[in-house]
């Protein structure tokens, strides 16, 4: 399909899944004409440059982490938690770095992660039914009736926030605090103060003598911008297609007047967009929009994708077969991975289509306790990115990437891990997710010291 065929308000026409019914049409069309003459988030440059870092993943020449909250909050909103969650993606990045021996393409789900889709549209407590909370950006997580109803003016809050999200991160990729020898020394510190701190001693180690040898033949952060600064991405599920829609623009610098063409639309809230496993129908309104923005989006394939399925889907969401532009990020559980991800792999091989395979092991893990929360377990999370990058050795293909959930903060939402956490510790206090469970800040570093050995 080509862009001809195709407009922003596209999607309109499709069958709509997990988007919400706003009763005030007069404030929501009000919102989306405000929103669409803001300023883009992000560049159409930014995103390019993106797809072709992408494009190194998909050759096996990269390797892709991306990873953040499960949701962002209005509530939650401080220059506090930005950093911490940038600087644990650092640290992992460098980790993983050294263990592929490849450049580590960074990709936050941050400044714009907003919206959730919900299994159910309704939520019963002690015998009252309310809408779902369907994030921020939507409704409101208190459990009231006013609270439950979709407000489109939460949209203008949502890019407010994440346009100062995105300055911060701009500022701390670019300002210094994103310097190799910093990250290290945060690593060293995780690696003195972790229970199996021998384990990571050598590869500390060897990062030390790497670094000492750069500075010894005069590689020092005054002449290399790339010791000091890193590249940083922006992503989020593009679930609320109003919004998306009102921050999409049209560039100007892939027009061609001769022929009449305007110029490539690229969604500007973010650099890189994913359909969920809920709205990848390839009839529905979240493919047909995505299909004709030129960011590069990801595909969450979960188990009951089948071979067939992800080759339509591949056929419309990257029909010129680009390399960079298409992530399928499997997200298939524990339990799943050995059976479910070969025949996807095959059938991709089998067509010759360039993609990046990347491991969500967040998802298809979460399990819920007596007590009533959601959790998941270390010990599951890694197994399956292991099962994941043998099931790819095996087949000769490559497992170009991982994304978590994670936040930079000591939370207790997650079990298991150097930390011994308990359903006991999950009680007392430090779980704060509003959706999901995330790996806390030593979990996630844990886990790249894993992958790395």
């Amino acid at each position: 399909m080509k862009n001809a065929k195709w407009a922003p308000g596209s999607w309109r026409k499709r069958p709509q899944h997990q988007i919400p019914v706003y009763a005030d049409q007069a404030k929501l069309e009000q919102v989306e004409a405000t929103l669409a003459g803001y300023p883009p988030l992000v560049f159409a440059g930014e995103a390019r440059q993106l797809k072709s870092r992408l494009a190194q993943v998909a050759a096996g020449k990269a390797f892709l982490l991306q990873g953040g909250d499960c949701a962002e909050s209005f509530g939650d909103f401080r220059a506090n938690s930005i950093r911490d969650n940038f600087r644990i993606l650092l640290q992992m990045a460098v980790v993983l770095t050294f263990g592929t021996k490849l450049p580590v393409v960074k990709v936050g789900r941050v400044a714009g992660q907003f919206a959730k889709p919900r299994s159910n549209d309704l939520e019963t407590r002690d015998g009252v039914t309310l809408p779902s909370y369907r994030g921020d950006i939507i409704n409101g997580f208190e459990f009231t009736a006013a609270s439950r109803i979709p407000q489109p003016e939460r949209m203008e809050r949502a890019y407010v926030q994440s346009a100062s999200t995105l300055n911060l991160l701009r500022a701390f990729a670019q300002g210094g605090y994103a310097d190799l020898h910093h990250v290290h020394s945060w690593n060293l510190s995780f690696v003195k103060n972790s229970p199996e701190n021998a384990h990571y001693e050598q590869i500390a180690k060897r990062l030390d003598e790497t670094l000492a040898f750069m500075a010894s033949i005069g590689i020092t952060r005054e002449n290399t911008p790339q010791i000091r600064e890193s590249e940083f991405y922006t992503s989020h599920e593009a679930l609320l297609l109003h919004y998306e829609q009102a921050l999409t623009r049209q560039d100007s610098t892939t027009a061609r007047p001769e022929e009449g063409y305007e110029g490539d639309y690229y969604d500007c809230s973010a650099h890189m967009l994913w359909i969920g496993e809920r709205t990848r129908r390839p009839d529905g309104a979240h493919v047909e929009f995505l299909r004709g923005v030129k960011n590069p989006i990801g595909l969450k394939c979960g188990p009951e994708m089948t071979p067939d399925d992800l080759i339509r889907l591949i056929d419309v969401l990257n029909p010129e077969n680009e390399p960079g532009r298409l992530t399928l990020i499997s997200r298939m559980g524990f339990d799943k991975v050995e059976k479910q991800v070969p025949p996807l792999i095959r059938q991709v091989q089998k067509e010759g289509r360039s993609v990046v395979w990347c491991c969500d092991p967040m998802h298809g893990n979460t399990v819920t306790t007596e007590n009533g929360y959601k959790t998941r377990h270390f010990s599951r999370i890694l197994g399956e990115v292991q099962k994941f990058s043998a099931v790819h050795k095996a087949e000769g293909s490559y497992a170009g990437g991982v994304h978590f959930e994670l936040t930079g903060r000591d939370v207790v939402e997650c079990l298991g891990g150097d930390q011994a956490l308990t359903e006991t510790h999950l009680a007392q206090g430090l779980y704060e997710t509003l959706c999901d469970p995330r790996l806390n800040a030593t979990q996630a570093l844990e886990l790249a010291f894993q992958l790395c050995k």
